[in-house]
Parts: structure tokens; sequence; C-alpha cells
């Protein structure tokens, strides 16, 4: 008698765990991205800020682009400023569940071409009360090694695209998998989500 109440135990610690364990990733799930803004845009260490068009490019500037075509690149940064949304709040039936997000990899895609990958600096917290959290991701890359083929007046007006001037702004999308620590131990999305700036994605 005594084996099967042993057994029986064991069996409701386990069911009681793993309905825990679920509860926990389906609230972990409801995480949701947004691509904010793009902000210290840098083309050849020119800073993008109060460039409007090409014709804002002072004659330094155009000979600092040309010295870096020259040697064959054409350095780019910028800053991808991400939102994140924590709607566990413990309304609707969603316990209140604190988040941090332990991994982010990413890749991302400007104007359907795919260019770099990376991953997030340090853990960010995103707590359980509805709340909207901000966290970085530091881009830097060279364009020409993905716009190659584009002409150099294409490749400036790319550049100003992303840093939201001029009359097109560029297509930017981040697919990303994060990995998000709980007292269970950490878990990983199983599929990459598409984060872009439309609307909140999960």
């Amino acid at each position: 008698m005594k084996k099967y109440l042993f057994v029986l135990i064991i069996f409701i610690s386990l069911s009681n765990i793993n309905c825990s364990v679920y509860k926990t990733f389906v609230n972990l799930s409801r995480l949701q991205f947004k691509l904010d803004s793009v902000s210290n845009v840098n083309l050849a260490e020119i800073n993008l800020a109060n460039k409007l068009s090409i014709s804002d490019f002072s004659p330094l500037d155009a000979f600092k682009i040309t010295s870096a075509v020259s040697k064959g690149s054409l350095p780019i940064s910028f800053t991808i400023n991400i939102l994140a949304k924590n709607p566990n709040d413990d309304k609707g039936g969603y316990s209140n569940t604190n988040a941090t997000i332990k991994s982010f990899p990413w890749r991302l895609s400007i104007n359907d071409k795919e260019t770099i990958s990376g991953n997030i600096a340090q853990p960010v917290t995103v707590p359980g009360k509805g709340e909207i959290t901000s966290f970085p991701l530091s881009v830097n890359f060279d364009l020409l090694k993905f716009f190659k083929e584009d002409n150099y007046k294409s490749i400036l007006n790319l550049a100003l695209s992303i840093a939201g001037v001029g009359n097109t702004s560029a297509k930017l999308a981040l697919y990303v998998k994060p990995t998000v620590t709980t007292a269970m131990g950490d878990i990983s999305y199983p599929d990459e989500l598409k984060v872009i700036s439309l609307d909140f994605t999960n």
C-alpha cells in the first residue's frame, strides 16, 4: 500500500511540475516585440542626423565617403531600438510574470535582403505589469558588401532611408529567437519571430 501511495505522490508531483512548466511557457510566449526606431546612424564616420538628402553632404563628407569606397568598403553603424511588451499583468487568466530575456539572437533584413546577425549585450527584464520596455541592438556592417550591385547614389540614399530621412524609408525586419530565463530554467522560443515597425509581434 505504501508503495502505491509513493508512486501516486510522485505522479501528482510530476503533474504539478508539468502544469507549472506549461503555464510558465504560455505566459512567457505571450511576450510581444516591435521595432520602434533607428538612431545614431553613421556612414563612414559621418553622422546622418542632420542630413535630409545627398545635397546636405559637405565636401569633407564626400571626401570621407570616396576614401572609404576607394578602399572597398562603406561602413555604416546604427542602433535599432526594440520595444518589448509583457501582457502578463494578472488579467484575463494570465498570472503576473516578469520576464528576463537572456538571449535575443537576431538577423537583420533591409529591403528584403538579409545582412548581418547579432545578439543583445546583456539580459533585459520586462516587468509583468503590461509595461513596455525598450532595449537597443547595435548594428555595424559594410554597406558595400551587401549592396555592391547598387550605384553610388543609390547606396547613399539607402543610408539616408535607414536613418529615416529622404524620399523613402528602408524596410527593416528582424528575425529573432528569444531565450527567456524562468524559475524553471531557460526557455527558448521554438521558432523565429518576425519583428517589424507596424505592430507588436508575438
